[in-house]
């Protein structure tokens, strides 16, 4: 077996590893971090403190609503109560229960708003949190899927690691490393093959001496000007 032949078959084993290898990443930060999954729980985040607002504001305002009609009640007690004969002071509570009374629609109005706003917060609440329910039984599904397509994919890195072994057994240390060093400067593509008489890889036209050099069994031939390996099949 040519050097060129070895080196071109640990370049196709290699290449279905780092294939594995970065869907084994988008994988594991699919399950780790998913965008649908964080918005929704942002969403819901964000509709709760908005019910949780206006659920106070609700209640703020029916205690000033409940705290108005205690001080209509107690003037109007003073009113009619007949401990007040004074023509005047009783005018003057007159005056006095007609404001707070006026005071008090303004208050009810603004009661009635808060309740509507409450109302529809509680809604956007329960439409944050079915969408937050759907997208959990979605990803269940989906992450159950993922994983086993993990599973799968290890077994192939596995076999493949095998095979990886068996085709360096065959070659050369000094080869292996020459390799190696190819793969870290041209993004893990160090072997290619020449089709339509250039380059794969860069496209090169390579000559028909280049092209016999190539085809070399007793030694490596590289690309003029991509600087590859170049194995002739």
């Amino acid at each position: 077996m040519s050097a060129a032949l070895g080196l071109y078959r640990l370049q196709q084993v290699d290449s279905q590893m780092d294939q594995i290898r970065a869907r084994l990443k988008t994988i594991r930060e699919t399950l780790e971090n998913d965008r649908e999954l964080s918005a929704a729980s942002n969403a819901f985040s964000a509709a709760e403190s908005k019910f949780k607002e206006t659920e106070r504001l609700l209640k703020q305002s029916e205690a000033e609503v409940e705290k108005q009609r205690i001080k209509i009640e107690q003037t109007e007690a003073s009113l009619y109560g007949g401990a007040v004969q004074n023509p005047k002071e009783l005018q003057d509570l007159q005056k006095d229960v007609a404001s707070l009374k006026k005071h008090l629609e303004t208050l009810e109005d603004r009661e009635l708003e808060a309740m509507a706003n409450a109302e529809d917060a509680e809604k956007e609440l329960e439409s944050a949190r079915e969408k937050l329910d759907n997208v959990k039984g979605n990803l269940k599904d989906q992450n159950r899927d993922l994983t086993l397509e993990g599973e799968s994919l290890n077994k192939d890195l596995e076999r493949l690691d095998s095979e990886r072994k068996a085709v360096m057994s065959d070659l050369e240390e000094q080869l292996v490393g020459t390799y190696d060093r190819l793969r870290g400067q041209k993004r893990g593509l160090a072997v290619t093959t020449i089709s339509d008489n250039a380059c794969s890889a860069c496209g090169t036209t390579l000559t028909a001496s280049q092209q016999q050099n190539a085809r070399s069994t007793s030694q490596l031939f590289n690309c003029p000007t991509c600087g590859r390996i170049l194995y002739a099949n």
